[in-house]
């Protein structure tokens, strides 16, 4: 019998700060419900963040992400867009 697939959804993260890494961006989106996998992207040249990233999340951390009008991360308000469905 097969499995029930699960309802993925993706949030572009804006205006991350450089000292933050996908380890850290985990943690925080992990508060809201499942997270199943997070990208910060970085400059391949100079390793340093490029203040963008991607979190991959259940409904359930979507909604509870959603609810919270404003996201501080390190003193930054982090700006999370709507997700697309996988």
């Amino acid at each position: 019998m097969a499995t029930p697939r699960t309802a993925v959804y993706k949030l572009f993260v804006g205006n991350i700060p450089w000292t933050v890494s996908s380890r850290e961006l985990r943690n925080y989106f992990s508060e809201f419900g499942r997270v199943f996998s997070v990208n910060v992207v970085f400059d391949k040249n100079t390793g340093l963040s490029q203040g963008y990233g991607f979190v991959s999340l259940s409904k359930e951390a979507l909604d509870n992400v959603s609810s919270k009008p404003q996201h501080l991360l390190e003193g930054y308000n982090l700006s999370v867009e709507k997700p697309s469905q996988n």
